[in-house]
């Protein structure tokens, strides 16, 4: 039925066996678990690899709890909140055989936080964090400690990151598989194949059922060939995680037998887009301002649907995440335009008649791009011409919208992204997009560039406040600070349509990722 993925286990069934088919309008961004940002990616590749804890293999608010995984348990502050120690599993084996010691999860943090000319397309929490790989230490093989630089009551939420997989240093190259399936076949931007990882035990892992003999992703489709695969049962679950197309969607809604293989869950991303401050105009707070006043949020939410593909927003944070507080400083309870506080803004900036600006979207995300083409014309009705420049997703951060050098040479000022929290709290979801130390030269995630002291502050600070009622106020606090700033226009708290084929089973909704289950998912054999 409509809506049961949220709350069950849709056809749970615990028999293994049968191919697992998902499809993909690009490519992964990386399958390097220290190389990767993208929230499907991360629940992807908990197929191949395991993180010291993960979250809970369940529907709705129970699957956002956190559990271990290849740890013993959850980590054991001392010191204040400044050391963490986890003790592995023992037997758990990479795809040749050869044991996974902590050392590969010390090599794993080091690679990914500590080499980033090698590797710059995931979160660098850790660096920050450390100061120095020298401050995590193996004194055995089971054992890995961590001696922050200032107390941090979130660990345990770090520990999910996909950088935690351990890799093996002479495998630097090509991290092994520790999960339950390994790589058969990549041929990027077109096939990746998965079969099962002959030493992976189910002893070792009370996590993943690995229901699938294998796993195939069809990927670089365009995006309703996706939706029909889905459809007429070629495909059983949409790789991206974020939704069918809006003309499937109303077909969707309107058959009582597809209606029943859908899920609509509000999935703790924000769609927005960010100005850049170092490209003229933006860096001007009136321009900025004139933005936010004139974008026409009910026409960018057409793009996804309409209200099935999420609620208009007037937040950074989404209502799912703790520090979410119902305030609006530019007209969104409407979504409306307000057009003479936009031109109001303009004038203050000294530019009555406008300017120019271009707005980066990823093409094979078709609700983006047409959500950055409904804000073009929004633009326009008070002289801002602003030009869309489409990017395929697969290379949208590593090269394009994530290189700030790349921004300013080529006049874009606008960047459309969605963002979802990397783990569930506002710290998760904020450091990344609004911190000075996240921004970066490739990879950067913090489009606007916003490096404000007061920001910058409240966050480093409260990571360490152990009460999570002062934390939610600060991430709050944080929230309307960026948006005065106004950098950051926000549109959507997004809702996904997810669409289920029909031989998908044990299908349901992770509190953790607000899409589907990957490691949980089966198929009728």
């Amino acid at each position: 039925m409509f809506d049961e993925g949220l709350t069950e286990p849709v056809r749970a069934c615990p028999r293994p066996g049968g191919t697992l088919r998902m499809v993909r309008t690009s490519d992964f961004d990386s399958l390097d678990p220290g190389n990767t940002y993208y929230a499907f990616s991360w629940n992807f590749l908990r197929l191949l690899g395991r993180t010291l804890v993960t979250f809970r293999p369940a529907p709705g608010a129970l699957g956002a709890q956190l559990v271990p995984d290849l740890a013993r348990t959850l980590g054991v502050p001392s010191d204040g909140g400044k050391t963490w120690t986890y003790t592995l599993r023992r037997g758990v084996r990479y795809q040749d055989g050869c044991p996974v010691v902590a050392a590969d999860v010390r090599n794993a943090i080091a690679r990914s936080n500590f080499r980033p000319h090698e590797r710059s397309g995931g979160p660098m929490y850790f660096r920050d964090l450390l100061g120095g790989i020298e401050a995590v230490q193996t004194p055995d093989d089971v054992t890995v400690v961590f001696r922050l630089r200032e107390p941090f009551a979130g660990m345990d939420l770090l520990a999910t990151l996909p950088s935690t997989t351990p890799v093996p240093p002479d495998r630097d190259d090509a991290p092994p598989a520790c999960g339950p399936y390994r790589v058969h076949r990549y041929r990027p931007g077109d096939r990746l194949e998965l079969v099962r990882n002959p030493y992976w035990a189910r002893a070792t892992d009370p996590i993943r059922p690995a229901l699938p003999d294998r796993i195939v992703a069809d990927l670089g489709l365009d995006p309703q060939e996706v939706d029909d695969r889905l459809l007429d049962g070629r495909a059983d679950i949409d790789l991206a995680g974020v939704g069918v197309q809006a003309a499937t969607l109303d077909r969707i809604m309107s058959e009582p037998g597809l209606r029943a293989r859908a899920d609509n869950p509000l999935n703790g991303f924000t769609w927005m887009f960010a100005m850049s401050r170092r490209v003229p105009p933006f860096d001007d707070v009136h321009c900025r301002r004139a933005v936010q006043y004139a974008t026409d949020k009910v026409a960018m939410q057409a793009a996804y649907g309409g209200p099935l593909g999420g609620d208009i927003a007037g937040t950074i944070l989404p209502p799912t995440i703790d520090g979410h507080e119902d305030f609006d400083l530019y007209p969104a309870r409407s979504g409306r335009p307000d057009l003479a506080a936009a031109r109001a803004e303009l004038l203050a900036a000294g530019r009555p008649a406008g300017f120019r600006t271009r707005i980066a979207a990823r093409l094979d995300r078709r609700k983006e791009f047409e959500a950055a083409r409904a804000l073009s014309e929004s633009l326009a009705e008070v002289g801002i011409a602003a030009e869309v420049v489409g990017f395929q997703s697969g290379d949208y951060f590593a090269k394009y919208a994530g290189v700030p050098q790349y921004l300013q040479r080529h006049g874009i000022g606008i960047v459309m992204f969605g963002w979802g929290a990397d783990f569930p709290d506002g710290y998760g979801f904020l450091h990344q997009i609004v911190h000075g130390r996240a921004i970066k030269a490739v990879g950067n995630h913090n489009f606007g560039e916003l490096d404000l002291p007061e920001v910058n502050s409240i966050l480093d600070a409260a990571a360490c406040l152990p009460a999570a009622a002062d934390r939610r106020r600060a991430w709050a606090r944080v929230d309307r600070l960026v948006m005065q700033d106004a950098s950051i226009v926000p549109y959507l708290h997004a809702k996904s349509l997810l669409f289920r084929g029909p031989a998908a089973t044990n299908v349901y909704v992770s509190g953790g990722y607000g899409m589907y289950d990957y490691a949980a998912l089966g198929v009728d054999p």
